[in-house]
């Protein structure tokens, strides 16, 4: 589960980090009170939305010379037009996709006197298994640049977990982060502070871009961005608290209604697996053939009729969607339960793009059988090849 930047900053301060004051705002007069209650002489006007990029993204219709998602405020009555210009517009970053997001709250904080912008994050090392930081002395919005052309300049600190961050893993950071002084004190501490909260919060990513060195040598945390274990998320009912549905996809939010595992992606072919294997198999060889899934759907190894229902009214709310592939390998789940649920939800949504099954393992025949004897449009197919060029060719035309 994601947050937003103020959220993610709100939960950091909890555990003692450097975090500027700001407050969130969904209206012109929250904004014009928050204004009023921060003391300049700067104020920095933040859209929040779920993706980076927001400083050099560009609203829907901009004008020609339009700044991005980010804005400085150096008077009340400019930091006021900013969250007029951004409030409810959407915003396309090179995270969004084009069809960008709605800018629903803004978060106004105060401005920063900024000597050195530096980058730092947090996650699990999945081929350690440990906690690792990442630090860069080349922070700002265009890291992403710096880890394709200069990787060098990125460094990798593993923590022993058995010991958690110790003194001498926060002077391997200053000295990553090429940092002295005040500066060097603070990243010691901050080192710790962090780490305790990715781990007593189950976050699966901290992401501090830039962290920053201010002017009278303090480190702050300027931008925050933060991910949490969805599957520890029941021992946070503090953390589950800040869940922006708004941020998330509908079909993704139905979909674990019924216990589905569902992504969006952006292709044309809806896809409906058993197994996350045989998920990625039937996303490759779809590509292969020349097209792009449109989902990544895993009704899991014990779905029920109604839950394969489920499954396929869901992809059928995908708009993009102009074929779709049922790919099952009946172990635990009988390949008859799956040829009923797909033809009720064939049935249900009086389906109008092209069907194709693909039913292999327990009771295969009987599956097959009720499918032919349905005298509903639905292709079979004999393995996942013929499924793949068959709904390929059925989409496009041929």
């Amino acid at each position: 589960m994601n947050i937003h930047e103020h959220q993610a900053k709100a939960v950091l301060k909890e555990f003692g980090a450097p975090v500027a004051s700001g407050v969130a705002v969904f209206s012109l007069d929250e904004a014009k009170a928050a204004i009023d209650s921060l003391p300049g002489p700067l104020w920095v006007v933040k859209s929040q939305i779920h993706a980076g990029g927001r400083g050099k993204g560009r609203f829907k219709e901009a004008e020609a010379g339009e700044k991005g998602g980010v804005r400085l405020g150096f008077s009340k009555e400019q930091a006021l037009d900013h969250v007029q210009a951004m409030l409810g517009r959407t915003l396309v970053t090179n995270q969004t996709g084009p069809g960008g997001k709605q800018v629903n709250r803004i978060y106004i904080e105060d401005g920063a006197d900024i000597e050195k912008e530096l980058y730092l994050s947090l996650l699990v090392d999945r081929t350690t298994g440990k906690v690792a930081f990442v630090a860069s002395t080349e922070g700002g919005m265009d890291i992403e640049e710096v880890a394709h052309a200069t990787p060098e300049k990125i460094l990798t600190i593993q923590i022993d977990t058995s010991l958690g961050v110790t003194r001498d893993d926060g002077e391997r950071l200053s000295d990553a982060l090429k940092l002295s002084g005040e500066a060097r004190a603070d990243m010691i501490s901050l080192s710790g502070v962090l780490y305790r909260a990715f781990v007593e919060k189950d976050m699966s990513m901290l992401e501090i871009n830039p962290l920053i060195v201010m002017k009278n040598g303090r480190l702050r945390v300027l931008d925050a961005k933060v991910s949490f274990d969805g599957n520890a998320l029941f021992r946070h009912p503090d953390i589950q608290a800040l869940r922006d549905k708004t941020e998330e996809d509908e079909k993704e939010i139905e979909a674990a209604k019924w216990d589905l595992a569902y992504i969006a992606l952006d292709g044309t072919i809806g896809c409906m697996v058993n197994g996350a294997g045989l998920a990625m198999a039937t996303m490759d060889i779809i590509k292969l053939y020349g097209e792009e899934p449109a989902n990544f759907c895993d009704v899991g190894g014990g779905a029920n009729k109604e839950k394969v229902t489920a499954a396929f009214k869901i992809i059928m709310k995908d708009p993009k969607v102009k074929g779709i592939l049922v790919n099952i390998f009946g172990g635990i789940m009988k390949c008859d339960v799956i040829a009923e649920g797909v033809l009720a939800a064939v049935r249900e949504t009086s389906l109008s793009v092209p069907l194709v099954v693909r039913l292999e393992g327990t009771n295969v025949e009987k599956g097959k059988k009720i499918i032919a004897d349905s005298g509903l449009n639905v292709i079979p197919a004999n393995d996942l090849d013929d499924a793949a060029q068959k709904i390929v060719a059925a989409v496009k035309g041929r």
